[in-house]
């Protein structure tokens, strides 16, 4: 046996099943857009750890600001004693992304705690009990989180479900669309919207609607922005806060800082995670200051919130975003593999339904017939299967399985990024020719 498939059958018989596998990569070290397994063989890491590592794996001044923090202080938790890392990256939170005219932020270890505290803030800051949230979105496994989540494969046998969820389907035009123009689509929608404040729940009993600018689990889905613009209106109309959850798609990964600040919208309350910081656990809250202060004290926080390791972790990770330019290089990333998987759509109109995403987060649908409502769950977990033979670690997403995602760390080189390309381009080539030929 050797060492990868040993560290495998270790963890089969320690850890629980209910841990999600979705591949069996293991991994000793990493760096940049690289990751080394325990037999010495590279990969190139489309995944980034599921949208973590923008800034690449093991960053030298990142080690090294985790280094000099933890020889200094490693926790005594921001309710009793106050420090320098939670403050200034706070302040440098309120400075990039400003929600009105003034704006707090609170530190947690996750998005799903962000999630989490966020509806409780909007709660106590409206008095209203009720949140909307979308088909396709994920927000968390944690009770409040997994409520709104909508995939049932990550909730199945955990309910009772938190109350006061209702449920509106996401506008994806791809997928929903009927035919109609996306003008015409957007103001549907938007009609459906207005009409579950009359038949599913009052608008005096709402207090926030929840939605992912891009879906991420959902399979990479832009929200549109005529649709978005249209909510906030709606939104300030009827007194209901709007919670954007940018957890995988924010700190470059988009183009910007926040997916958000593609549409010209600001939310009252945004939720953070994952890229902010650079591979450890930390979380935020963010949020209109009246909004944020609507919290009773004593309500919200927890005892490793804002660690000051993973503060000064974020810190040098946003400086290093802005010394190296993340959000132009994503841009220019993702005109790269959009352009990639268009070629191949043209090619292969039966089998690509679509090509879609914003900056550096890409997602591309496989489908059977020529017919969306066909998904191609198989061939997806086949082309994922044989990238990772190969050393392209890549991952899928969509409720049905068939999307596949691209979440490289955005320091990837145009070499690995070609590289990588080549080989889940041949991959998805060779599964569709399998098929042509099995027909």
């Amino acid at each position: 046996m050797g060492k990868s498939a040993d560290l495998i059958a270790r963890r089969e018989a320690v850890t629980p099943r209910g841990i999600p596998m979705v591949t069996s990569v293991t991994v000793a070290s990493a760096n940049g857009a690289t990751l080394v397994d325990l037999e010495g063989r590279e990969l190139i890491d489309f995944a980034g750890g599921i949208g973590v590592m923008n800034v690449g794996h093991c960053q030298a001044t990142v080690v090294e600001a985790i280094r000099e923090q933890a020889a200094k202080l490693l926790h005594t938790c921001i309710h009793v004693a106050t420090y320098e890392p939670y403050i200034a990256l706070c302040e440098k939170l309120v400075d990039l992304l400003p929600h009105g005219e003034r704006t707090k932020v609170m530190l947690v270890n996750s998005g799903a705690e962000a999630v989490e505290n966020a509806v409780k803030i909007a709660r106590q800051s409206t008095n209203r009990p009720a949140i909307i949230c979308y088909t396709e979105g994920f927000h968390g496994r944690t009770l409040m989180a997994m409520s709104l989540t909508s995939k049932y494969g990550y909730k199945i046998g955990c309910g009772p479900y938190a109350p006061e969820v209702y449920r509106l389907p996401f506008p994806n035009h791809y997928r929903y669309g009927d035919g109609m123009t996306e003008a015409a689509f957007v103001e549907r929608e938007l009609g459906r919207f207005s009409d579950s404040l009359v038949n599913s729940v009052a608008a005096e009993q709402v207090a926030a609607v929840l939605l992912e600018p891009v879906q991420g689990e959902g399979g990479f889905i832009p929200v549109p922005a005529a649709y978005l613009r249209g909510l906030r209106k709606l939104c300030d109309k009827h007194g209901i806060l709007m919670i954007l959850d940018e957890v995988q798609s924010g700190f470059c990964r988009t183009g910007r800082w926040a997916a958000f600040q593609h549409y010209d919208v600001v939310p009252d309350i945004s939720t953070w995670a994952k890229a902010m910081g650079g591979g450890l656990p930390i979380g935020a809250v963010i949020g209109k200051a009246d909004v944020m202060d609507g919290a009773r004290p004593g309500t919200i926080g927890g005892t490793y919130g804002g660690n000051p390791v993973a503060c000064a972790a974020s810190l040098e990770t946003i400086r290093l975003m802005e010394e190296l330019q993340l959000g132009p290089r994503a841009m220019a990333i993702g005109q790269r593999v959009t352009e990639r998987f268009q070629q191949l759509q043209k090619r292969f109109p039966s089998w690509i339904g679509d090509v879609r995403g914003l900056g550096a987060m890409v997602g591309i649908e496989l489908i059977e017939n020529g017919d969306l409502h066909q998904p191609a769950t198989e061939l997806t977990a086949e082309v994922l299967k044989a990238c990772v033979a190969r050393g392209l670690l890549i991952l899928g997403a969509g409720i049905y399985g068939n999307v596949i995602r691209f979440l490289a760390p955005l320091v990837i080189t145009d070499e690995q990024l070609d590289q990588g390309l080549d080989i889940l381009t041949d991959e998805i080539v060779k599964a569709m020719e399998r098929r042509a030929g099995s027909a």
